[in-house]
């Protein structure tokens, strides 16, 4: 049976267990580097990247979250897009794993918040559908390298989501709709590394 751990630091961490158990997904909170060890799957949630990024140094996961991403799916959601990007537009402590170039709070300020439908067609095998996009200071994608590929683009070209082998990111929150494609496109990755 598969366990997905979420990054319980900062952030709306609560949201996203609460999809996984929805879904009839054990889900559990990670805050030391022991937790890893029950998880084939984490999810790094929304909330303040800079204050992910110093807390997980505080409590030595950096290294160890470095080694559990060798081997296993993470997602990271808004903040979490930026704490996996091997580049950011200003220094912070930092995962530094995927090859995506991330500038941080690129659509405004909290006030500037909005909805919009994307389409997203890898989340077509569930059921063909726009997927309601949920910005709150959200990040965007300036490029992606390597092996990354966007995986959904809003209207006017800016990337929102992108992957890289068994690694995700999402600029928007999934975790704050009704709609559990994305949550389970990520449990699709955990399946087939298992």
């Amino acid at each position: 049976m598969i366990k997905v751990g979420v990054l319980a630091l900062q952030g709306d961490f609560k949201e996203h267990i609460q999809v996984m158990r929805r879904l009839q997904v054990s889900a559990v909170e990670i805050r030391m580097p022991r937790d890893l060890n029950q998880v084939d799957g984490l999810i790094i949630p929304g909330g303040e990247s800079t204050t992910i990024g110093k807390l997980a140094v505080q409590f030595d996961l950096i290294e160890p979250l470095r080694k559990f991403a060798q081997h296993n799916p993470i997602w990271g959601t808004c903040a979490g897009m930026i704490f996996l990007a091997k580049k950011i537009d200003r220094t912070q402590p930092s995962l530094g794993i995927m090859d995506i170039v991330v500038a941080r709070n690129a659509f405004g300020r909290q006030i500037d918040s909005f909805q919009i439908d994307l389409d997203i067609p890898v989340l077509d095998q569930f059921k063909p559908a726009s997927f309601p996009g949920v910005f709150i200071r959200a990040p965007r994608l300036v490029a992606v390298e390597g092996a990354a590929q966007i995986l959904a683009r809003l209207p006017d070209g800016t990337g929102v989501a992108a992957r890289e082998g068994h690694w995700l990111v999402s600029a928007f929150h999934p975790e704050l709709t009704d709609d559990d494609r994305f949550h389970r496109y990520f449990l699709s990755l955990i399946t087939k590394r298992n």
